[in-house]
């Protein structure tokens, strides 16, 4: 009940800035690239090992994902190539912030990190596809949002990961979890297709009284008497 009562009261501090951002009638793709933006700051924190800072600015930058698409259907600016925009700078931001943890501990040289940027490197791989599938799944079937690590659940984890400096067990989350919501992805949408791809069914119709004696004149010539 009391997470009913925040998540409301967040939701009304969110709606109040969303009709004050609208009348300013901004263009919703600037607010796309200016979320874009502070992703990249949110990944020099993180190449420079700055991860408290980071998480603070994650939470701007995630802030501003939210903005984009509310404004644009407040102001009645909703375009299709707007929301291909702001999917695709989606992906760009979430591999900037992968890049910059991944130069972090290329940094370090030790044989650990090294394992880290190879997770991390996974975690981005993982993260991609987990767009991918949905994308191309949903061009075959209505809907493909299932899986535990979609993008604001991962959002979310790297942000408490940073505020609290545990960033690698978030890692090996990202990189797990990531791989099970992909592969999830995958059985969900060949479950949705099965029916589709199945080959039809071939019925087997009686034969007719003409087709019947047409076989057994062919089985007198060919010397066999009828049963």
């Amino acid at each position: 009940m009391v997470g009913g009562y925040i998540g409301e009261a967040c939701q009304q501090v969110l709606n109040s800035i969303v009709r004050l951002i609208a009348r300013l009638n901004p263009n919703p793709n600037l607010l796309s690239l200016i979320g874009l933006g502070i992703n990249v700051w949110a990944a020099i924190h993180y190449a420079f090992g700055q991860f408290w800072q980071a998480g603070l600015v994650m939470i701007l930058a995630n802030f501003f994902d939210m903005l984009d698409g509310r404004v644009a259907r407040l102001t009645g600016r909703t375009t299709k190539f707007g929301a291909f925009l702001d999917s695709s700078l989606d992906r760009v931001s979430d591999m900037g912030v992968f890049l910059g943890i991944m130069y972090y501990y290329t940094k370090l040289g030790t044989p650990q990190s090294a394992l880290y940027v190879l997770l991390t490197g996974v975690a981005l791989i993982g993260s991609v596809m987990v767009s991918y599938t949905s994308a191309r799944a949903e061009s075959l079937i209505p809907k493909c949002d299932v899986g535990f690590l979609r993008r604001p659940e991962r959002v979310v984890l790297l942000i408490l990961g940073s505020l609290l400096a545990k960033l690698e067990p978030t890692i090996w989350l990202m990189a797990v979890l990531s791989f099970w919501t992909f592969c999830h992805r995958l059985y969900h949408t060949w479950v949705e297709l099965r029916d589709v791809d199945a080959p039809p069914k071939q019925l087997t119709q009686p034969l007719t009284a003409e087709k019947q004696e047409k076989k057994e004149g062919q089985r007198l010539q060919l010397g066999h008497d009828p049963i």
